[in-house]
């Protein structure tokens, strides 16, 4: 499983063959936008944690231009399927196989709605489980006591948490999540695009550490393989 990072929350995974493109957010994110090109990702699903704009900017585009699946909550997924979009509608505990593992669909708290107002159901975050590993990627979420359910079901490889504050948890709050899923490996997203979520890099990196956890910090465009 190889995971790369396109800014905000966006990510590409790489698993079984089949390319998982996360809330893609680049064409409107200054940090992201002249280090790739949208039209130039591939992708053969799209997951999107919930209807902000910074997390499905260029979901329509690039699901039309691959012909790719989206995949979220049944509002969004329906406002998709409206547009002539192919797209498989989940919600909070709900699990499905597909051909690249298999997805959970799990409980943020958040809020959810389009550019225009239009209601955006109820936002989640996604448990991903493919080539024998297992991801939890939690979305725009605050710390929630149902964190702690998720090691009831699997066993975490990697959690993905965002670590701007503000609008999100922040720093101190993606410690005690880690403690919740039980993973001490965490990437952290949501971060530096807008001035509400500025982060201190290394004093981040050092709270992870002084609880024994590796908080990796990706540059636009950098990888990890699981």
């Amino acid at each position: 499983m190889k995971i790369t990072f396109y800014g905000h929350n966006t990510l590409l995974i790489e698993i079984a063959d089949s390319l998982v493109l996360i809330d893609p957010f680049i064409s409107g994110n200054p940090l992201a936008k002249d280090k790739i090109a949208p039209d130039s990702i591939k992708a053969d699903y799209i997951l999107l944690t919930h209807a902000h704009q910074d997390h499905v900017l260029d979901a329509a585009s690039i699901a039309q231009a691959n012909n790719a699946t989206i995949v979220s909550n049944y509002e969004i997924a329906m406002h998709y399927q409206n547009k002539g979009i192919e797209a498989h509608p989940m919600n909070h505990g709900g699990n499905w196989e597909f051909d690249f593992g298999r997805v959970k669909y799990v409980n943020a708290i958040h809020t959810s709605s389009f550019e225009d107002g239009t209601y955006g159901g109820q936002p989640g975050g996604f448990i991903i489980e493919g080539e024998h590993k297992t991801i939890y990627i939690a979305g725009d979420t605050a710390l929630t006591m149902d964190m702690k359910l998720i090691p009831l079901h699997t066993q975490l490889d990697l959690a993905i948490l965002p670590i701007g504050d503000n609008f999100t948890m922040g720093v101190d709050d993606a410690i005690i999540a880690s403690d919740f899923v039980e993973c001490d490996k965490v990437l952290g997203v949501h971060y530096d695009t807008f001035g509400y979520i500025e982060i201190n890099h290394e004093e981040a990196k050092r709270k992870f550490f002084d609880k024994n956890k590796d908080l990796m910090l990706l540059e636009i465009g950098e990888s990890i393989v699981l």
